[in-house]
């Protein structure tokens, strides 16, 4: 709620699907290619070209849809979305309309709200209403070079005309930019765990659109409905709706009205601008493809489908919870990327200690494997590996501070833990008569910080503990050193 108003959101969600070739030809998808490179009759829609539908679309395009809890309909039919815009050499977009591909889906997400910094106030359940999911083909590209006025020039790419897309298009649910914001992230996570899709925005290959409106509180009628555009990152969709909803409601509390349009996101002003008003269906002229049959699907094609999805990320992270102790967030973090979630898995099957797993893992593999650019299922250090390490630490051999050291080695050699710890004799002292030594030689070098903690200066523990660690070169044990330090203060 914002001061007595209401925002209404709906978001529309647009994913490349990770196809080879595209949609109705046998043109490359790859991305990175000299402009119009990867172009044919077919996707420049030059007369007598007749499409063919790419069935590994369909395939993709179903797993989305049942990793998002759509029912797939056995029958669906595509449709020509006339518009008139240099990207669009036919003068049309092979879409579907009124007999989609999936639809009436109900998908549960995790979404908070957020403090200043856009740092999660506390995380609770929201269900939202996706109306359908349905197949097309993408527009190309107006590509804009050279500054404004120095050298200026345009042109279009039809390298990505024609790629298979998968059109994600919610009821408005939503009622803050957050909620948004979680819901994209936990699209494009699901798509690309599933290997629908990379959903890269930053190569286009997910965009969104949000259509934005508000009312006053407890009113039922919605208000006029803004569409947003050029939303080339989920950060950019949340400021942008942010933006949108105080532009509409001070315009409607000084008096004015507001317009159905669409309007584009400028990161660089940080703020919404005018673009075209709005067309409706009936502006696209919608008919029936005459050059596609209806679009078919078995009973036993659902099935196979559906059995041969892996264990989505919620019912992971929830598994993870359950099966290892873990909290939401950390169960969350390792199920962010599947790469992840399988090597915590296999690192787990391999030690008693679940959590000190997650903890290595989640801090110091990870911090590793993004410095190099690695996946998890490409790390030097194998899930093995790290649950014996881990196990060194359990079991005192070497501190957690070595064991830092240890890792880093491993990341870089290859070598095992217990190697790294022979070769580099990082074997932690755990022996308490050889840390009753030092503790008696740092309390006898320091006979006035020995009176000063015992007449109540406790802080002064501390710098014990520095010179028990410095004197055995930082390979006592902390633990042992602790306790023995304090027994013998008391004594």
């Amino acid at each position: 709620m914002n001061n007595g108003w209401e925002t209404i959101i709906g978001l529309e969600v647009h994913a490349q699907l990770s196809t080879d070739s595209k949609i109705f030809c046998g043109c490359s998808t790859r991305f990175g290619d000299e402009p119009n490179q990867n172009t044919c009759p077919v996707c420049l829609g030059l007369p007598g070209a007749l499409p063919v539908l790419n069935w590994r679309a369909v395939e993709l395009g179903a797993r989305a849809a049942l990793a998002l809890s759509l029912q797939i309909n056995h029958r669906s039919i595509f449709a020509r979305k006339n518009y008139f815009y240099p990207d669009l050499p036919k003068g049309y977009q092979i879409s579907q309309y009124d007999q989609p591909f999936s639809a009436n889906g109900e998908l549960e997400i995790m979404t908070a709200e957020r403090d200043a910094t856009g740092h999660p106030v506390e995380w609770r359940p929201k269900r939202i209403r996706i109306t359908r999911l349905h197949l097309e083909e993408d527009a190309g590209k107006n590509v804009h070079e050279g500054l404004p006025g120095v050298d200026r020039f345009s042109y279009i790419d039809l390298n990505r005309a024609g790629t298979p897309l998968a059109e994600i298009v919610t009821e408005p649910d939503f009622r803050s930019s957050w909620e948004a914001y979680d819901y994209v992230n936990h699209v494009r996570h699901a798509l690309q765990w599933i290997g629908a899709s990379d959903a890269d925005m930053e190569k286009g290959n997910l965009r969104c659109e949000a259509n934005v409106s508000v009312r006053r509180a407890g009113e039922e009628r919605f208000g006029t409905k803004v569409e947003l555009k050029n939303l080339n990152s989920v950060r950019f969709m949340q400021r942008a709706i942010e933006f949108e909803v105080k532009r509409q409601i001070e315009a409607l509390e000084s008096g004015g009205r507001l317009i159905q349009e669409t309007r584009l996101w400028d990161e660089h002003a940080m703020e919404t601008r005018p673009m075209r008003s709005k067309e409706e269906a009936h502006d696209y002229r919608y008919f029936p493809e005459p050059d596609l049959p209806p679009l078919i699907v078995s009973d036993e094609f659902i099935e196979q489908v559906r059995a041969s999805l892996p264990e989505l990320p919620d019912a992971r992270r929830r598994r993870f919870m359950e099966e290892y102790g873990l909290t939401f967030n950390d169960a969350s973090q390792l199920t962010a990327e599947r790469s992840v979630a399988d090597y915590y898995e296999k690192a787990a099957s391999h030690s008693k200690n679940r959590q000190g797993i997650a903890n290595w893992l989640r801090s110091e593999l990870l911090r590793e494997l993004e410095t190099a650019g690695l996946l998890a299922s490409a790390s030097p250090v194998s899930a093995e590996q790290l649950a014996a390490l881990v196990r060194l630490i359990d079991q005192g051999t070497i501190s957690g501070k070595q064991a830092k050291e240890v890792l880093v080695e491993m990341f870089k050699t290859g070598k095992e833990a217990a190697v790294i710890v022979e070769e580099h004799g990082l074997t932690q002292v755990s022996d308490t008569g050889e840390i009753d030594a030092l503790v008696e030689q740092v309390l006898a070098a320091n006979p006035q910080q020995v009176a000063s903690y015992r007449s109540g200066k406790e802080s002064v523990f501390g710098f014990f503990v520095g010179q028990i660690m410095k004197a055995s070169q930082g390979k006592a044990n902390p633990k042992i050193v602790n306790e023995r330090l304090r027994a013998r203060l008391v004594s």
